[in-house]
């Protein structure tokens, strides 16, 4: 079950990291503009459109990617202070409650709004000459798919840790800065008291 579980977390960490190089074009067509309408006189009607299409596809293919590295905000100050077991018991009925309805009600009805685009072959009505919208409004489902697949893995964890009393190896490519300080303070301290130097 672990290779699957850590194959899911790659998928996701692929995903995030592709979508990721969208912020790019947003940069460029966020100053292109910039140049266009302040140093030529010549705005574009096209930019705004492209704008908002790129960050909500890189906001929404984010989510699986932040899912799977536990990046998403909770209030976690007693969460984090409880035992696994009593840990994965919450997450595991909150991800039965919310989350799977949520995700797949946005799998259903976010295809249903892309087929519907897609029928019209509707075009953004904010620009003259708007750009498609049925590929952005496909991002939906899909990016609800990609978390629901991320949230099936964080599901099998909680059951993994309710049966073993500790949680499942996970991907890790980073770590919170947080993390970081609390490690080196922990570490620093331990040397303290016996007194080695730090």
């Amino acid at each position: 079950m672990q290779p699957i579980l850590l194959a899911i977390d790659r998928f996701s960490a692929f995903m995030g990291k592709l979508f990721a190089w969208l912020i790019l074009a947003l940069t460029l067509a966020i100053c292109y503009e910039v140049f266009a309408r302040y140093l030529f006189r010549a705005p574009t009607s096209w930019v705004f459109d492209v704008s908002y299409m790129l960050y909500g596809t890189l906001f929404m293919m984010a989510g699986a990617y932040t899912l799977s590295r536990a990046g998403h905000v909770r209030a976690d100050f007693a969460y984090r202070l409880m035992a696994p077991r009593r840990q994965a018991l919450i997450d595991l009925s909150l991800y039965i409650l919310f989350f799977l309805p949520a995700m797949i009600g946005m799998i259903i009805y976010g295809w249903d709004f892309f087929l519907l685009s897609y029928n019209q072959n509707e075009q953004s009505s904010v620009s003259p000459d708007g750009p498609l919208v049925w590929p952005f409004k496909f991002i939906v489902p899909f990016a609800a798919a990609t978390v629901l697949l991320q949230g099936l893995a964080e599901i099998a964890r909680c059951w993994i840790c309710l049966r073993d009393g500790d949680w499942p190896q996970k991907l890790n490519d980073v770590e919170e800065m947080e993390v970081l300080a609390l490690e080196e303070a922990r570490r620093k301290y331990e040397a303290e008291q016996k007194g080695q130097p730090a």
